[in-house]
């Protein structure tokens, strides 16, 4: 499963390729993911510009001017740029391409991962909103894991993997 790091190593890499680019198509394959992936999310999409990518927590948040792209890469997915006419292959199911002609595409074999779209805040959708500080923010620090610890009768590991 991609990890915290991965997704942030993720999101540096591919910033350069979508932040300040405009859509320009997208093409699903495969709508059934975790979660279905939202129909009529071409028009959610298209001609609209990417205005900034983050991660919180083991999600990937591409903003747009009226809305959020939630992606979560699941147990097995990537993403990829695509700059050439390289062909999709069997588990490629959902391309994104920007007017500069290069493309986003997420591979998901395992179909675990998850592509949603809210025109809301997206810290606080239900699978964000009750996520704990960011372990790379000010707010995660010595002192504040040394308060979650206290009083606790469960094992360390268990308590640092709890993503609240």
């Amino acid at each position: 499963m991609p990890e915290l790091p991965e997704v942030e190593t993720t999101c540096r890499g591919i910033a350069p390729f979508v932040v300040g680019k405009t859509v320009s198509s997208v093409t699903v394959r495969q709508r059934q993911l975790r979660w279905p992936v939202p129909r009529g999310l071409q028009h959610k999409l298209v001609n609209h510009r990417v205005l900034q990518l983050q991660r919180r927590g083991k999600y990937s948040l591409f903003r747009f001017e009226h809305g959020c792209l939630i992606l979560h890469l699941g147990m097995s997915g990537s993403l990829r740029i695509v700059t050439d006419n390289r062909p999709p292959e069997k588990h490629d199911h959902i391309d994104i391409e920007f007017a500069t002609g290069t493309r986003l595409r997420f591979r998901d074999p395992r179909r675990f991962g998850c592509l949603l779209w809210t025109a809301g805040d997206p810290l606080q959708h239900p699978l964000l909103a009750g996520l704990g500080p960011e372990p790379l923010s000010g707010d995660f620090t010595g002192g504040y894991l040394y308060q979650q610890t206290r009083g606790r009768k469960q094992a360390i590991k268990t308590l640092i993997m709890d993503s609240r």
